[in-house]
């Protein structure tokens, strides 16, 4: 059984997977786990995979969303992407790192879709 916070996540991740498919991006992992840490959706925006890091929050009190990607989590995704890399075959694309940032404060959700968030990282 999951906690009031896994839920969350659960449905912000949900939310954000929705929005990429009708902003034309093509889903084709989500929650994908190595050894180096998790992806929370990985995607396919034209001839681009994009990494997708979900960061959602129900009010500004801890800041907001996009902020909270650091670079600890941005070396901890880039380590992931690139183990995916590794282990896919296939013609190369071209990669980003994408932030999906969801504010449920208010009477409505506002999700915005943050293009080329940052660098890869593993240094």
């Amino acid at each position: 059984m999951l906690n009031p916070r896994q839920q969350f996540g659960q449905k912000s991740e949900a939310l954000a997977a929705r929005h990429l498919k009708k902003s034309g991006y093509r889903i084709l992992e989500q929650n994908y786990r190595t050894p180096a840490g998790e992806i929370d959706i990985i995607a396919q925006d034209g001839q681009t995979l994009v990494f997708v890091e979900v960061k959602a929050r129900r009010t500004a009190g801890y800041g907001s969303p996009k902020q909270s990607v650091t670079p600890r989590k941005q070396k901890k995704i880039s380590m992931a992407a690139l183990h995916y890399l590794k282990t896919r075959k296939g013609a190369p694309l071209r990669a980003r790192f994408d932030v999906v940032a969801i504010t449920t404060a208010g009477p409505s959700e506002q999700i915005e879709i943050v293009k080329n968030a940052f660098e890869l990282a593993y240094e």
